[in-house]
């Protein structure tokens, strides 16, 4: 017979256990769902400072307004009521490189440029060559740097400095915390003009720096945002909206003419 081996959960008549824990004697009430899901995604419990850092990520990217992932969850959910898991797995595949995947975006483009580094900066000035340089290359390749920019904190981020402060006061503001800090710095040398860093980006940084996988990055703002999504639905049940932004729409287009697709052209 096969074997499928785990260390995550399994099951006797008597006893569940996770993570070699017994459920209910030593997890439940015991272990925060936060600190659960990073032991999960690592089979290692977090120190309490790697604890804090995460949670305050799942906390950063918990909710953001009437962004589209929360959108499309409150009119999933106007039509059809019925399914809960439809309108938040609506929201949540709307997590991509604009919305929630800039998380695994600037963990990945900030590894990449350390691994391509043969050994790292040990003070400001280091960081800072290192940051103006992965800067210019960006720039004369015309891509963007992930993390850079916001469409509304155009002047700061709020959440960027308060997770680089609790990073610092836990001892793991680690390398890529500190090259995406040095890009802040330096930036403006290179684009002529000052970008915040954005709140997704510093918690992809914070996340890389706690070693998780980067691969699971995503997986991380959507965790988060599962929360949040859970928290507009709750909003829209007693204080519902998505009928409103239905009919706004549906009671304001207008008929135009076909606009046929052209190959080759400025769409095509």
């Amino acid at each position: 017979m096969p074997e499928y081996r785990t260390a995550l959960g399994a099951s006797s008549l008597t006893k569940i256990t996770l993570l070699g824990q017994d459920l209910a004697e030593d997890v439940m009430g015991n272990v925060g769902f936060g600190e659960l899901a990073f032991w999960l995604a690592t089979q290692r419990r977090p120190t309490k400072g790697e604890a804090r850092v995460f949670e305050a990520v799942l906390a950063a990217l918990a909710d953001h307004g009437y962004t589209p992932t929360a959108i499309v969850t409150r009119l999933t959910y106007l039509s059809a009521p019925d399914s809960v898991q439809g309108a938040l797995a609506a929201g949540l595949l709307g997590g991509g490189s604009r919305f929630l995947g800039v998380t695994e975006d600037t963990g990945r483009f900030l590894h990449d440029v350390l691994t391509g580094l043969d050994e790292l900066p040990t003070d400001e000035a280091g960081w800072d060559a290192v940051a103006l340089q992965t800067v210019r290359d960006q720039r004369a390749a015309k891509r963007f740097v992930p993390g850079l920019g916001h469409h509304v904190h155009k002047n700061g981020d709020p959440r960027t400095p308060r997770l680089m402060q609790i990073a610092r006061e836990e001892g793991l503001f680690g390398p890529h915390l500190q090259l995406f800090a040095a890009i802040g710095r330096v930036h403006p040398e290179v684009l002529g003009r000052t970008l915040p860093l954005n709140g997704a980006g510093v918690c992809g940084a914070a996340l890389a720096d706690l070693g998780l996988p980067l691969e699971l990055l995503r997986g991380f703002a959507l965790l988060a945002r599962t929360a949040g999504l859970i928290g507009q639905l709750a909003e829209e049940l007693r204080h519902p909206v998505a009928n409103d932004i239905f009919l706004s729409v549906d009671l304001n287009n207008r008929s135009v003419a076909p606009d046929p697709y052209e190959p080759g052209g400025p769409r095509g």
